[in-house]
């Protein structure tokens, strides 16, 4: 279950549809989310109520075109998942939305199941006496 924000400049909603999309197949594709396991929040700036700044950090030439993807779900990836969703993410937005792989950066906040609610006021991965149980979905579901 994770919850993906995706903060891109100058762009509208088609391209916005396409990192999306592309971000949700990468986490389908390299950690193994379901299909119909789809929550995010996409946001354009247009550069004048609202902008991304970036420098060039570790020598990356970013421009106008960044998008920044956030993305938060239950702890458990190892590090070679994370590296091939990123690496999956950048291949997925430069296919679906000509995003350059330079401009794509992304942040993975990890927390634990009781972090969650999904609806209707409950903790849906936690058993009634608030510890993490058999009805909790294994990790590559979430």
């Amino acid at each position: 279950m994770p919850f993906v924000r995706i903060d891109a400049q100058g762009t509208d909603s088609a391209r916005l549809d396409a990192l999306g999309r592309a971000v949700h197949d990468a986490l389908v594709e390299t950690i193994g989310i379901p299909p119909d396991d789809r929550f995010q929040v996409l946001v354009g700036h247009d550069g004048a109520r609202s902008t991304l700044r970036y420098d060039d950090y570790f020598g990356i030439r970013r421009d106008d075109g960044l998008v920044f993807v956030a993305i938060t779900m239950r702890s458990g990836r190892t590090p070679e998942q994370k590296k091939a969703l990123y690496r999956r993410i950048a291949e997925r937005a430069q296919e679906y939305a000509g995003t350059e792989p330079r401009n794509v950066f992304v942040t993975v906040t990890e927390n634990e199941s009781a972090d969650w609610s999904l609806g209707n006021g409950v903790a849906q991965y936690l058993t009634s006496d608030g510890a993490a149980g058999p009805a909790s979905p294994p990790l590559t579901d979430a």
